[in-house]
């Protein structure tokens, strides 16, 4: 399998470092329910996974959850109840939705909280390196002592510091050294949830989050770290630089990011009111089309969700159904050609797009062949649903 390494530039042979594969994937904050873009990110990984496992490999797949932060801090006063609750009320409903569009189950979904003292430790060993300072109880990481600072996203200061500014880094904080310098301790107000560290009661910053977590499921290197694209600045670079920095290297042999999904014109974002969640399309259509949805689209290339193509995805999902449940078969070397074809779309960079064509064509062969059933011959179904497992994708199921 070929993938596009972000921090190469260019698409790749995948190579885990040991038989074994490990994916980590950043996760949700809980606050909210999962929409279109979450579930595209989780998707691509799942047909990773899945690919992966067919080849022959055991796969592990880590989601973390960042289960503190403002924003979850914020909707949990207003709607007066603990953060605690609110997350395990968003987690529950997340894993149903990603269930309701047969994601596999990930190996471990480990939240923040719960490891808390790995991260203290982690950022001392920064402290004690010279690779971060102490600033009122806040501990920043240092991004002048990592000359490189910036080399995943290939940004340039200007423009690191503009988007910095725009997704929350705060660069005109006064307590940094640096505009770019991220926080990965945070002393907590009053009213705050609060852990205990030398450097003040608080919290972690994000980025510290994943690579702790990360590292200590997969060890290192991590095969594969992924997430959306809006992910690679900041927080991939961050966690890029504090994980080096902390002599934790290499980190990371592949970084793969996913493209925004946009509706009405704009990136899905709360803000906006523009957010297709995934519990209301499970409303209206089967996981299966969700699922094709998702696979017509490639993982590098940013797309509009458009109702059209909802229905076009059902559609698509009632002739496989009907392919798979026929008595139809195809000649082995026919069946196996197409099973071939499918699966090079697959490993060339994830062309779910393409593969779903060797679908169709698959579909209208078994619609032309005269129904009989030779010793050497596969049938719609074997063929069918081989192809579409590793989509995610299953359309015999009474609810799929």
């Amino acid at each position: 399998m070929r993938v596009f390494d972000t921090a190469r530039q260019a698409v790749v042979p995948f190579e885990p470092h040991a038989e074994r594969a490990g994916i980590y994937v950043c996760g949700i904050t809980p606050y909210e329910a999962a929409h279109l873009g979450h579930a595209f990110t989780y998707h691509v990984f799942d047909v990773v996974a899945r690919r992966l496992e067919a080849s022959g490999l055991s796969v592990r797949t880590v989601r973390n959850v960042t289960d503190v932060d403002d924003d979850i801090l914020r909707v949990a006063r207003e709607r007066g109840v603990d953060f605690r609750a609110l997350a395990d009320e968003q987690v529950h409903r997340f894993d149903s939705d990603m269930r309701g569009i047969g994601l596999l189950e990930v190996n471990a979904a480990p939240r923040a909280t719960e490891h808390v003292p790995e991260m203290v430790r982690f950022v001392a060993r920064l402290v004690e390196s010279g690779f971060a300072y102490i600033s009122d109880g806040w501990v920043y990481f240092d991004t002048r002592a990592l000359p490189d600072y910036g080399r995943l996203s290939r940004l340039t200061e200007p423009e690191m510091i503009d988007l910095s500014r725009e997704r929350g880094g705060n660069p005109e904080d006064t307590r940094k050294r640096h505009p770019l310098d991220f926080v990965l301790w945070q002393r907590s107000a009053p009213d705050e949830p609060h852990w205990p560290s030398p450097w003040s009661d608080g919290r972690p910053g994000w980025h510290i989050e994943c690579s702790v977590l990360s590292t200590a499921d997969l060890g290192v290197p991590i095969d594969v770290h992924g997430g959306g694209d809006d992910l690679i600045f900041p927080h991939h670079e961050s966690e890029l630089a504090q994980a080096e920095a902390g002599g934790v290297a290499p980190f990371v042999r592949h970084w793969v990011h996913v493209a925004m999904v946009r509706h009405e014109g704009e990136k899905m974002s709360k803000s906006l009111g523009n957010l297709v969640f995934v519990r209301d399309l499970l409303h209206r259509v089967p996981g299966a089309t969700v699922r094709l949805l998702l696979a017509a689209h490639h993982y590098r290339a940013t797309w509009q969700f458009e109702e059209h193509e909802l229905q076009h995805a059902d559609a698509r999902r009632r002739v496989y159904q009907e392919a798979a449940a026929s008595m139809s078969a195809l000649e082995r070397t026919e069946a196996n050609a197409l099973r071939d074809e499918f699966m090079d779309r697959i490993d060339d960079d994830l062309d779910t797009p393409g593969a779903l064509r060797i679908v169709d064509l698959a579909a209208t062969a078994l619609g032309h062949s005269d129904g009989s059933m030779t010793s050497d011959a596969v049938s719609a179904d074997e063929l069918i649903t081989g192809m579409l497992d590793i989509l995610g994708v299953r359309v015999t199921s009474a609810v799929a």
